[in-house]
């Protein structure tokens, strides 16, 4: 029974540490990573009220430092999703049913715990599963995360105040249903707080969550099952389990309850996945919601106004942060030819000056990327370029797994403005550069609106206010998150909703209401105080 309207105001954004030298957060983070590194992990898989071992193991070992183990993780298969599945549908009655002010406070106490005692662990665990550095899995694993759930709190809160007008002798109300099944999330390796805000948010509305981590996450997605825990969820809400895509697929779309996928991941496989649903519509209860980011082809534009030193810190932050593993990070840059020569020369330099090793060494810059198959996928690319015509690597090139899977900032110089590193994604620390007559720019914009099927990030960079405009208007659908004069990369929760379109997702924009608007189910109810009791109206009356 509510006996009150709560309010959960709009909160501010986390603060984000800087872990300076000395400071106590950078001496609690190198405690605690030493502490993870003490010890292997026994990962089980979150099933209802269980934690369940497969005993088929599998080994975790930090990119950055393959001889050490970080533990051992219990690999499902197709009998724990169907058990996933059971178990989320005995929960999904009273979770559904939980007042809103109870729901709500279990989210912000995960955000609280993620703040305080845990903030160190999300980031470590982030740091040597991931090989993020200290920065980067603080932006990451603690503000965007903590972020996501107070945000959602406060998002969700504004939407069930939405009430529609009522005429007189009635009342009319909306209630905002969770959806009927359960919600499948899938989630990718390079962002903490992904994995924790695609299940959490269709679980906020009041749904129940099959949770499906990439391999390479694990090791962060239990530290934060194990802190939803502690907050308070209940057994069921959320379902923790590894494995493989296409036994996930094959259990989850197949089954009659299945209400929807929260997706973050390839374009290809969100595609197969659309197929398939599409192909199963007659098995399900309701049309399935199907919400996805994928791809992108990020581009940085440069106006013959721009400013040099603006550029060069926005492609090398935006290449080369979490070695260009970001959906949103700066792969394909066009330089006008007035400023390409030094715009190069301080790019080179600025690669050279980058450290590369592991995520404990806090002075490093660059670490590893994700596993052997990214290494390798990143590489050819390379190799190619180095005995291409159409192409000159500037800077960079060096590629080594013997202890790690390091590969070295890279930057390609394209000679033809459609060449392959210009055009597909590469996910890595790759960026290829255009240089175009200075004067061209019009044609510039075309190039970066016609040359990838993604649209998902983009920047311009130009002191000329009408080059802005110019831009901002070609450019209306190359990117769903449009910088100016500033780098591809960095949406913050609340600031910048997050999404693309075209072949990079369906542009629910993760941090605002659109994205929760997709987990509910809204019913109208009219009550009418006075009901007629015979039907017919004036006009069939005559004189």
């Amino acid at each position: 029974m509510s006996i009150g309207t709560f309010s959960y105001p709009m909160p501010a954004n986390e603060p984000v540490l800087n872990y300076a030298p000395n400071s106590p957060e950078k001496l609690k983070l190198k405690a605690t990573l030493a502490e993870l590194k003490k010890t292997e992990l026994d990962i089980p898989m979150y099933i209802g009220n269980k934690e369940v071992r497969s005993n088929k193991k599998v080994a975790i070992h930090p990119p950055h430092e393959l001889k050490h183990t970080l533990g051992y993780f219990h690999a499902g298969e197709e009998k724990h999703v169907h058990q996933a599945i059971e178990a989320a549908l005995a929960a999904k009655e009273n979770w559904a049913a939980m007042s809103w002010e109870n729901r709500a406070a279990i989210f912000l106490k995960a955000a609280d715990l993620l703040s305080t005692k845990y903030r160190s662990y999300i980031n470590a665990s982030t740091m040597l599963g991931q090989s993020k550095n200290a920065f980067q899995a603080e932006i990451d694993s603690a503000c965007e995360l903590i972020d996501f759930l107070r945000f959602n709190v406060h998002f969700l809160s504004e939407i069930y105040k939405q009430q529609p007008i009522s005429g007189a002798g009635m009342h009319n109300r909306l209630e905002w249903r969770p959806l009927e099944g359960f919600v499948l999330a899938v989630t990718p390796f390079n962002f903490t707080a992904i994995g924790g805000n695609l299940p959490t948010s269709a679980a906020m509305c009041g749904n129940v969550v099959v949770w499906k981590p990439a391999n390479t996450q694990i090791y962060s997605a239990q530290m934060f099952m194990r802190i939803l825990k502690e907050a308070g969820l209940p057994d069921g809400v959320i379902n923790l389990i590894y494995v493989n895509g296409p036994t996930i697929g094959k259990v989850c779309f197949n089954h009659k309850d299945f209400a929807g996928v929260h997706f973050t991941g390839s374009t290809g496989v969100f595609n197969n996945m659309w197929e398939t649903i599409g192909k199963n519509m007659g098995i399900y209860k309701s049309y399935p919601r199907i919400v996805g980011e994928t791809g992108g082809k990020d581009f940085v534009l440069a106006h013959k106004s721009a400013n040099v030193d603006v550029v060069v810190a926005a492609l090398l932050r935006g290449a080369f942060e979490f070695q260009g593993q970001k959906c949103s990070a700066a792969s394909r840059a066009y330089i006008p030819s007035n400023i390409a020569e030094e715009v190069k020369k301080k790019l080179i330099a600025g690669v050279k000056s980058m450290k590369m090793g592991s995520t404990e060494n806090f002075t490093n810059f660059i670490n590893a990327v994700i596993d052997e198959k990214s290494f390798d996928k990143i590489k050819s690319y390379i190799d190619n370029a180095k005995k291409d015509p159409k192409a000159q690597i500037l800077v960079g090139g060096k590629c080594d797994k013997k202890e790690g899977y390091f590969i070295q900032p890279t930057i390609i110089e394209a000679k033809n403005a459609k060449y392959v590193t210009m055009c597909e994604e590469i996910f890595g620390p790759v960026l290829t550069i255009y240089i175009y007559p200075a004067n061209g720019f019009e044609r510039a914009l075309e190039l970066v609106d016609t040359t990838s099927p993604y649209a998902l990030t983009g920047a311009v960079i130009a002191q000329d206010r009408n080059a802005v405009e110019l831009a901002t208007n070609k450019l209306r659908n190359a990117a769903g998150n449009f910088y100016v004069n500033d780098k591809p990369t960095g949406a913050v929760v609340g600031q910048q909703p997050f999404g693309g379109a075209r072949a990079s997702g369906t542009n629910d924009k993760a941090g605002s209401a659109l994205n929760l608007y997709r987990w509910l189910s809204a019913r109208t109810i009219k009550e009418t105080f006075n009901p007629p009791t015979d039907y017919g109206y004036p006009f069939l009356e005559e004189k």
